[in-house]
């Protein structure tokens, strides 16, 4: 689709205030917000992937809450999805910003993924041309894992556990939960008594920092197969960090 709309990304690991700042740039240039999250897009798991869809306030959101639990979802799947969807603002005349942390999610995207074979949910591959620019938020490693303990305790308090529980009543299998990764298999492990709360909690916390860690390897591994991604100086305050995406564009 040819526009002189440029796809805007925002990447970044776990906590470090992705959505937030989309939102920002959202209301700034009249823009929607697609999710690349690989959890997000699954409905019920609010507390447990960070959705916090308070934050968005007026602002349109795309790829969160589009899928029940247990429902196939791959990167070609995402890759179809997010097209359609930036394809769609464009044609209305706004701003599609990406957002997201899922790393290869986003590099299917901006580097036209192929696949050995057609998705049989297509009649032929995808070819994106989206002509875009990528900003990346990276705190300091201190900054990082103060904000991933801080969010996690949080998120115990609104009641992460309560939510997976709840889950588990209403009849998804502890399987589909587990196999989310990361909260939910410590959760499940923890519900199911496989562990205590106190090797829970710290063992989470742990796997969490792990993930944040992964990701920017995962970041920097883009760099080298040559997407360029601006780094937002982690110096700046929020409304710096808003002005510097908006000087840029």
């Amino acid at each position: 689709m040819s526009t002189d709309k440029k796809l805007i990304v925002l990447l970044g690991p776990t906590a470090s205030g992705k959505t937030a700042l989309a939102v920002e740039i959202a209301c700034a240039l009249d823009g929607e917000i697609i999710s690349a999250d690989s959890r997000q897009i699954y409905r019920r798991l609010d507390i447990g992937t960070g959705k916090d869809l308070k934050e968005y306030g007026f602002i349109p959101y795309h790829l969160i809450d589009s899928h029940e639990i247990g429902e196939a979802f791959s990167v070609a799947h995402f890759q179809k999805a997010a097209f359609d969807a930036i394809n769609d603002v464009i044609t209305r005349g706004k701003q599609p910003i990406l957002c997201g942390g899922t790393g290869l999610y986003i590099e299917s995207l901006l580097a036209n993924y192929q696949f050995s074979h057609v998705p049989h949910f297509l009649s032929e591959p995808l070819d994106i041309q989206f002509s875009h620019v990528v900003f990346g938020l990276n705190p300091s490693t201190d900054e990082r894992r103060e904000k991933i303990t801080k969010r996690l305790q949080a998120r115990l308090q609104e009641g992460m556990l309560e939510e997976v529980q709840q889950l588990l009543v209403d009849g998804v299998h502890p399987e589909e939960l587990r196999w989310l990764g990361l909260e939910y298999k410590w959760m499940i492990n923890y519900i199911e008594g496989h562990i205590s709360k106190d090797e829970f909690e710290k063992g989470l916390e742990t796997a969490i920092h792990q993930f944040a860690k992964r990701q920017m390897t995962y970041f920097r591994k883009m760099e080298r197969a040559g997407i360029e991604i601006n780094w937002i100086p982690d110096t700046l305050d929020f409304q710096a960090k808003r002005d510097f995406i908006l000087n840029f564009i």
